[in-house]
């Protein structure tokens, strides 16, 4: 029988949705889409906002035993393409030599207007 944990992680900030941080189903670890938003970065640019949400993801796989070497895919949702190369090395300098599946998405905006990018992601465990 698959075993199921959802779970919040408090220093990541209270969810005031129908979601949780993270769902570990078996040897997946499955990140919720998560942004920079109540944070010193909600406001800053792209590349600001993509290191926050890194760094939150990082703390995720930190907590539950496991690193960057371990991530298996990535979704990134971005208002706009216009700073896209500066966004390319963020993701470069902190994926390394173990880069992920990925898919990158434009949307017309994220549930804040101050927000510009959005990252799901998950973690072979």
């Amino acid at each position: 029988m698959s075993k199921v944990i959802r779970k919040n992680y408090p220093e990541l900030g209270e969810v005031k949705a129908p979601y949780v941080h993270s769902v570990k189903h078996d040897n997946t670890l499955y990140i919720s889409g998560l942004t920079a938003f109540g944070t010193a970065s909600q406001n800053a640019g792209i590349t600001e906002q993509a290191e926050e949400i890194l760094s939150q993801i990082r703390k995720i796989a930190s907590a539950e035993g496991t690193d960057f070497s371990a991530l298996l895919k990535v979704t990134i949702f971005i208002t706009s393409f216009e700073e896209i190369n500066d966004l390319r090395k963020v993701l470069y300098q902190n994926y390394g030599e173990h880069l992920p599946a990925s898919s990158l998405v434009e949307v017309s905006r994220l549930f804040s207007p101050d927000l510009k990018i959005e990252i799901e992601a998950v973690f072979g465990l």
